[in-house]
């Protein structure tokens, strides 16, 4: 079975016609319902570091907002940057379907890319206490029909372990912590050209957080989907490992909405990035729960 490759698929090419725009065709093979709105992200991300054309400066930080549904299919990016310094450049990028007649977005990603810099090195976190590290973690694969490993080609991409949380398709599971972890690793491994995890790659793997809103919502009637309003990706770190744990954390849901954040950290207890998610909740069976997971340890 031959498995795709996130840096072709998100590939991006400069329109000889228009400056500062690129296209692109978006695969199906990074769905759920639709491609992932990380995958487009990433994107999006190619497109502003092709505008850029300095491998010196990387991904710092970028924010995305997501204004319509995005499918497989030819789109366009246009590049704007708003500030290029000699250690900072900021850029907004919008991206849509090259057909969209009105021109309305898909997305708007504004991004910043920095150059290294004398500066403090200061380690404010230690690595969760909860989660499983990667030698003890299980892999998700059980044969399961509704298992979503099984069921989305965006699964079908990476090698998965939980670290912390039950699986919720099966009816062991309970409810418990608005927590939930899992080890990623590419089946194409995602290198820069320094042999570094590639910091674009990030974005589709913490573009995951539904899952610790399921853990503190538990069994029961209730069916939701949650696509992402907005997806913010902070990059604190590089690392050479494959296998990254992105340990999510549910802060709030309230009126149809939610809220959660992200670390991601290597096998070798290193934080590599941060993210946070806005979630947009829409329910598909039952009543909408009240809970407080809060205390649950």
């Amino acid at each position: 079975m031959s498995f795709a490759d996130l840096a072709v698929d998100t590939a991006v090419r400069a329109d000889p016609e228009v400056a500062g725009r690129y296209q692109l065709s978006l695969p199906d093979h990074w769905d759920y319902l639709l491609p992932s709105g990380g995958m487009v992200m990433t994107a999006a991300l190619r497109a502003a570091q092709a505008h850029l054309a300095d491998p010196e400066l990387r991904l710092a930080s970028a924010t995305t907002i997501f204004a319509s549904p995005i499918h497989p299919g030819r789109c366009i990016a246009d590049v704007h940057v708003i500030r290029r310094g000699g250690s900072t450049a900021q850029l907004r990028v919008v991206l849509r379907h090259l057909q969209e007649k009105d021109g309305e977005p898909g997305l708007e990603l504004v991004a910043t890319f920095t150059r290294d810099r004398r500066g403090p090195d200061v380690v404010g976190i230690a690595f969760p206490k909860t989660v499983k590290p990667l030698a003890d973690s299980l892999p998700v694969e059980d044969g399961a029909s509704n298992n979503p490993h099984t069921r989305f080609r965006f699964y079908h991409q990476l090698e998965c372990r939980l670290a912390e949380g039950e699986p919720f398709w099966q009816p062991s599971f309970v409810e418990g912590p608005a927590r939930y972890a899992r080890w990623f690793r590419y089946r194409v491994p995602q290198r820069d050209a320094e042999g570094r995890f590639d910091r674009l790659a990030i974005a589709p793997i913490i573009d995951t957080m539904p899952t610790a809103l399921h853990r503190a919502i538990g069994p029961g009637g209730y069916r939701f989907y949650a696509p992402s309003l907005d997806l913010t990706l902070y990059t604190v770190d590089d690392t050479r490992r494959e296998w990254l744990l992105v340990s999510t954390t549910l802060k709030r849901a309230k009126g149809g909405f939610a809220v959660a954040d992200a670390e991601v950290w290597d096998d070798e207890g290193r934080l590599v990035a941060y993210g946070a998610q806005a979630m947009y909740l829409h329910s598909l069976s039952g009543d909408p729960p009240k809970i407080d997971a809060s205390r649950r340890a």
